[in-house]
């Protein structure tokens, strides 16, 4: 390996290292903290041997200091704790970070008792997409419905609110689509790196990781002999072992990571259809009041059909479920016919 490659790697060593000592700084379980002293330890002795190995001058040494990005997560991290700032840690490749994922395994990710449990992918039910789905109804039929309440209440023609509406729904779709692109691509390439990197320090030292991995597990209840014992079993797999890894050490899930282009049209087909459901009076040639009457209550009864299937998400009543969401799109309409109506008189 090169000087430069050796050098990275120290850097990256150190500052996980620096990173580690203040997370245990803030954090007060006793159990997340020592985990965290661990593999803070382990990561200084990592950059140790990079120092030994890769001919770092002990003045190159000396003049370590963490980068502008590790300071700036430092100090939010000192301000708003590690649960909030789990996923920029994520990012700065810190480890056992899973420890925040919600308290006691899940039955979806339970605590593993033999090698062939430890890092098994499980798969989605798909109730990530139904809520996205809702979501995404939602926001086209409330954004979409108040858009045309205001142009309405302006004094709009039939054509130019449906001209209005149609460019509410397109820029809106295709806004929603463009920003879910970003979302699941930057997830994506960001486990890519991390990846990336899990496999490079899984070839270099297989039985570091094995430890840190064994370490994580102590810290969610396992007996830490126990934990060892199947870590550095697991280590003699590496697919295996990189898998695991990804879960554990960086808190990611390879799959719950989707297709970026089946994201941004899941998005814009979703906030279409909610988009298009004020539309329908207006496209069957209604005048306009009359039209923005019959979108108005077409819109408050899908609202409410909407806010009852949240209620499944969110284990609420599904009638009050319902009611607020009616209330909250009857008071965005009411607001924006309101100014429509408003700025139609000021402006003639």
């Amino acid at each position: 390996m090169s000087i430069e490659n050796a050098a990275e790697s120290w850097f990256h060593e150190r500052q996980s290292a620096w990173l580690y000592r203040i997370l245990a700084d803030c954090e007060p379980d006793l159990a997340k903290r020592s985990l965290f002293v661990s593999l803070g330890a382990s990561a200084e002795e990592q950059a140790v041997t990079w120092e030994r190995n890769g001919g770092l001058t002990p003045a190159f040494i000396a003049a370590f200091q963490p980068s502008a990005r590790a300071r700036l997560v430092a100090v939010l991290l000192r301000r708003l704790g590690p649960r909030r700032m789990k996923t920029a840690l994520i990012a700065m490749k810190l480890r056992g970070l899973s420890v925040y994922g919600g308290g006691a395994p899940t039955p979806g990710h339970a605590m593993p008792t033999s090698v062939s449990e430890v890092g098994a992918r499980h798969k989605s039910m798909g109730g990530g997409n139904l809520r996205a789905a809702v979501f995404g109804v939602n926001d086209g039929l409330v954004s979409n419905a108040s858009l045309l309440m205001g142009v309405a209440g302006a004094g709009a023609t039939s054509g130019a609110a449906l001209t209005a509406g149609v460019a509410g729904l397109l820029a809106g779709a295709l806004s929603m689509a463009a920003g879910e692109y970003i979302s699941v691509r930057s997830q994506r390439e960001m486990f890519e790196y991390q990846i990336g990197l899990e496999r490079e320090e899984l070839e270099e030292y297989p039985e570091e990781e094995a430890e840190e991995l064994a370490l994580i597990y102590a810290a969610r209840g396992m007996d830490l002999a126990r934990a060892r014992e199947m870590t550095y079993e697991l280590v003699k797999n590496p697919e295996h072992a990189l898998d695991a890894l990804a879960r554990e050490e960086l808190g990611l899930n390879p799959d719950d990571l989707g297709s970026p282009w089946s994201a941004a049209l899941f998005s814009f087909l979703a906030f279409s259809l909610g988009a298009a459901l004020p539309l329908l009076p207006f496209l069957l040639g209604h005048a306009v009041n009359q039209a923005a009457v019959y979108a108005a209550g077409l819109s408050g009864v899908a609202l409410f059909g909407v806010g009852m299937v949240l209620s499944l998400f969110t284990g609420r009543n599904a009638f009050i479920g319902g009611l607020r969401m009616l209330a909250i799109g009857a008071g965005a309409g009411a607001i924006t016919f309101g100014i429509g109506h408003w700025l139609g008189g000021v402006l003639g």
